[in-house]
């Protein structure tokens, strides 16, 4: 399974983040394990306060990792957040942004941990939660706060124009089925 480096988008780049990747990994159940490995100057990153393993709405407005898993029955497609707090969300699109409504999810089990220069989060991804289809297309990504409170967006692929992690061009990484 592949380590990819995540790119900042043009518009927000923050000379503070050295990097970014995301390593993809298969579970015994089938499912995905998901690593995101930030490099940089962490402190200057925000992070959100620990909180209980549950579900939350709007992560994406602080630090956030995210993954977008489309199936063979495309346009449909899912969302998944992971906040470095614990907390998560799982939301199920019908096309491009068409939807959105909270998705019937596992619990992620979110481990998030930093050391000197470098954050690590984990999360798991259901084989339950993933949409049909032998070979599945994701788009990982990132909203990374810094102290000041200003957002860099970063992802396997930008498409022109404002970030946009739910444009079909995001969707670069394509897998098979674990």
């Amino acid at each position: 399974m592949p380590s990819v480096r995540l790119a900042p988008h043009p518009d927000t780049r923050a000379a503070w983040i050295d990097s970014l990747q995301v390593e993809v990994a298969a579970t015994p159940e089938h499912g995905f394990f998901l690593t995101y490995s930030l490099a940089g100057d962490l402190a200057r990153l925000r992070l959100p306060p620990p909180a209980a393993p549950d579900r939350a709405d709007g992560l994406w407005r602080h630090t956030c990792f995210e993954a977008f898993v489309m199936g063979e029955d495309a346009p449909a497609y899912r969302e998944c957040n992971f906040s470095p707090s614990g907390t998560w969300q799982a939301y199920a699109f019908r096309a491009r942004r068409q939807g959105g409504e909270a998705a019937t999810a596992t619990d992620p089990g979110i481990a998030c941990r930093a050391a000197d220069d470098r954050l690590t989060l984990t999360a798991t991804l259901s084989a339950a939660d993933l949409p049909p289809g032998k070979r599945l297309r994701l788009a990982l990504s990132a909203v990374v706060e810094d102290s000041g409170g200003a957002l860099t967006y970063w992802a396997l692929r930008h498409p022109p124009g404002r970030p946009d992690f739910h444009h079909p061009d995001a969707f670069a990484l394509e897998l098979d089925r674990p």
